[in-house]
């Protein structure tokens, strides 16, 4: 996966993800940011249940993309999601397989982004499964073998484990925050970027105004 030059020149997409409240998604949309990420796993504190994502995307509106993120969710669980936000993306942040992403994206036509946790060189490589499947790929930190949640506990991994990958479309996420989005950009070549624990005021509550200087680090990179 070799990195192109014209992918460094493409503006920066910023997604804030884990947003829960009207509050701090209005921030996100005020602030510029691309995408919204809403949490769908009961065992994350950034959880929302059906109800709140249909009062979410109606603020939403067409403002900012609206992304569903799941956990080895089964079919009936993503129609009622996508009932209830109209995602324009679905995040499989599970042990989906390649086959898996592929049937998801057939049955409910809709973009999906396939987080890929980082912790050794080879993980990279294994990401390279979904290249042909997932419209973007997210590279995470690798949760510990033991973690209740797959993501959003604000470790980074080594970035330096991407310089110079490019798959077909990537994000960058992992212990982002607005004092080390740049560096890790710039070590990375990274174009988009993916925030959740990182524009906490306390876990899964969100700061508006950490998301506010995040977007802006990000834009400056």
């Amino acid at each position: 996966m070799a990195a192109t030059s014209a992918a460094m020149t493409q503006p920066t997409l910023v997604k804030i993800c884990g947003l829960s409240s009207p509050e701090t998604l209005l921030a996100a949309i005020e602030a510029g940011a691309d995408m919204a990420g809403f949490v769908f796993f009961e065992k994350s504190p950034r959880h929302i249940d059906l109800e709140t994502a249909r009062t979410l995307g109606r603020i939403t509106g067409d403002r900012i993309s609206k992304v569903a993120l799941v956990v080895d969710a089964d079919d009936a669980a993503l129609k009622e999601i996508i009932d209830a936000l109209a995602p324009d993306y679905l995040q499989l942040h599970g042990k989906e397989t390649p086959a898996r992403v592929a049937e998801v994206k057939a049955r409910f036509g809709l973009p999906v982004i396939k987080a890929a946790g980082v912790a050794t060189a080879g993980d990279v490589e294994a990401a390279r499964a979904y290249e042909d499947v997932a419209d973007i790929i997210l590279f995470d930190a690798k949760p510990a073998p033991n973690a209740a949640v797959p993501g959003g506990a604000g470790v980074a991994f080594d970035w330096a484990l991407l310089r110079g990958v490019a798959a077909k479309s990537w994000m960058l996420s992992g212990g982002l925050d607005p004092d080390n989005v740049a560096e890790a950009m710039r070590l990375t070549g990274a174009r988009a970027v993916d925030v959740s624990s990182g524009v906490e005021r306390e876990r899964g509550v969100k700061d508006a105004g950490k998301i506010r200087a995040f977007v802006k680090a990000a834009r400056l990179s």
